[in-house]
This record gives structure tokens, sequence and C-alpha cells, in this order.
């Protein structure tokens, strides 16, 4: 065989063992107001080892701010995994959560009722999230413990509910509630779109396949030349 073909060979087993090995999947996607646009954004990196049924995301405040005065300050952070809403005014149980520790902001986790999404999402029901202030509700929260633009924040959420669903699911199931907005006030924001997204593990095996049946029919052409 032709070193061209022993790599295809080799490139392609890497692949499909990377295919049956890999249960993390990491995301980033970016999020933005739907009535402030630009004014309220954040980028969220997540991850989901579908092992264990834990779910870790990083989020970054990447709000522009405009106005003297107003911070954009991220004060609540929901899930609501898919289909939209559940027959539950809790949605999913069962999950449990914390934050990682920071000096910029304090968020509480909660599985319980959270209340409603403002902003037109009337249908959401919101199965686990992290608050700031004591109200622990998704529309309050507290400025001062939120999270300002240009800071991190850190979490994780584990629980058996998380059976069944994918990492590009959960990631995106995403509802982040802004406060001291400029112009709008208050606002929440929903993914725009994932950036980067590492490739499931079924299209790295078919790519694998792929290069499995490339390196096979240069294999049998070279078969037939001699």
């Amino acid at each position: 065989m032709s070193r061209f073909g022993k790599f295809v060979f080799s490139l392609a087993g890497l692949l499909v063992l990377a295919a049956a090995s890999t249960s993390v999947r990491a995301d980033t996607i970016t999020i933005s107001g739907v009535n402030s646009g630009q004014a309220a954004t954040a980028t969220v990196v997540c991850e989901f080892n579908s092992q264990t049924n834990t779910f870790t995301f990083t989020i970054t405040n990447t709000s522009a701010i405009t106005q003297p005065g107003s911070t954009s300050t991220i004060t609540g952070i929901g899930y609501d995994l898919p289909p939209v809403g559940n027959a539950s005014a809790s949605g999913l149980n069962g999950f449990t959560g914390m934050q990682a520790p920071s000096l910029s902001s304090n968020f509480d986790f909660s599985d319980g009722d959270l209340g409603n999404v403002p902003a037109g999402f009337n249908s959401v029901v919101l199965d686990f999230g992290f608050t700031t202030g004591p109200s622990g509700n998704f529309s309050g929260g507290s400025v001062n413990d939120g999270l300002l633009p240009g800071e991190s924040a850190s979490f994780t959420v584990s629980g058996a509910a998380f059976t069944g669903f994918t990492a590009s699911q959960i990631c995106n199931a995403i509802f982040v509630r802004f406060q001291n907005v400029p112009v709008a006030g208050s606002d929440v924001a929903t993914p725009g779109g994932p950036e980067n997204p590492v490739p499931e593990p079924s299209t790295i095996l078919l790519l694998g396949s792929a290069l499995l049946g490339l390196g096979g029919y240069a294999r049998r052409r070279l078969s037939i030349r001699n």
C-alpha cells in the first residue's frame, strides 16, 4: 500500500476511535437581547458529559454599553429543555447545580418554579436556573450580585433528567436575564447561533467511514494498475 493509503487508513481509524470514545461535547454560542440587541449580549461555552449527565457552562457578559449609568448586568440564567414548556410550573425536576467560586457575582441555583420569562416568552417554563437576589425569580434579581460586562462565571448542573438530550439541545435552551440595559431597561437574551461547535460523534464516525472507503478504493485502483 502506498504511503498515502496508509495515511488515509490511519486517519480514518483515529476518527472512528474518537467517535466511539467521545462522551463530552463542547459548544460556544452567542446570545443577544431580543429587544436591545448588542446592548445585552454574552458568549456561553458549554460542555455536556452524557455518561455522568453533567452539564457545565461558562458565560461571559459581552454587552456594549452605549449609555452612561447603564450596566447591562446579567441577573438570571435559565434553561427550558426541549420541547419548550412543560405541564408542571417547575418544569423537569431532579437537577442539582452550583456556581464556581466567584468574586464578581453571586448566583443561587433553583430547580423549582422560577416564574415567567419576560420579553415575550410566555410559553417558556424554565427547568432549572441561577438567579441573583432573594426573590428566586427569573424576572427579578439583584444588579449588585450580577455579572457585569467583561466578567465571566462558571456553573455546573447534573441530573438524570438530562438523559436523552444532546449537548447542543441543552446549550441552546438558555435564556439570560439582563437588567439596567440602555434604553430597554431590561431584556432577555437567547442564542443567536452556534460558533465553532465540536462535531457530533456521529459526524466524526461518518467522516472516518468515508476515509476508510476512500482508502479501500485507492488500494483497489493500485492493485488493478499492478
